[in-house]
């Protein structure tokens, strides 16, 4: 069931009562996005956060060029959100979409809020995301786009997400990492050349 999915990962990161799990489970809506539609369009002004049950989504950008550029990726068990604009209530510089067909549950950020203000362990777990996700988890790879070339970047997306890279075609990691398609190809023929080199 999908909000069991939902609280399984919720406590991965701090215990919840079940008092905090009902008035939490209250606020989820179960909702589906079929490949290519968007959850959230760059210029809206986002209110919720979304728990990806199945299917995977992105959130992205175009550059000044034109080109599509992808922030990030948001397979199952990630939570996806807009999150700055959604904190400032502000429109969204990104735009959400569904690249597989997906369900989420989403929920309104403003009776989360409302949550964490009322259930100390909702609280809990909110820091906890956090400090795991926009300190531990982001801080290296914003210094790892500034400093390492996208080969070594593309070998660390592979470590670090194997699944996730098999699943993805070959556009949206290049547009993840910022070269095109055919910039991909070659660093895939080095690659599977190298291992061929030392077999």
């Amino acid at each position: 069931m999908a909000t069991t999915a939902f609280f399984d990962k919720i406590r991965s990161y701090a215990a919840l009562s079940d008092e905090a799990e009902r008035a939490w489970a209250s606020l989820l809506r179960l909702r589906h996005y079929a490949r290519d539609e968007v959850v959230i369009r760059a210029g809206d002004v986002p209110t919720s956060y979304a728990f990806v049950v199945s299917g995977l989504l992105c959130q992205h950008y175009v550059g000044g060029d034109g080109d599509l550029i992808i922030k990030y990726f948001f397979p199952e068990n990630r939570i996806a959100a807009s999150v700055s604009a959604t904190l400032l209530r502000e429109p969204s510089q990104f735009t959400i979409t569904a690249i597989e067909d997906s369900a989420i549950l989403e929920y309104d950020f403003a009776a989360f809020k409302a949550l964490v203000a009322a259930y100390p362990d909702v609280a809990a777990f909110y820091i906890a995301y956090i400090e795991r996700h926009w300190i531990i988890e982001k801080e290296p790879i914003e210094i790892a786009f500034r400093h390492d070339d996208a080969m070594q970047r593309y070998l660390d997306f592979i470590r670090r997400e194997p699944e996730l890279h098999k699943r993805l075609k070959q556009h949206h990691i290049a547009a993840w990492l910022g070269i095109t398609p055919e910039s991909l190809s070659r660093l895939r023929r080095k690659i599977a050349f190298g291992r061929l080199g030392t077999g």
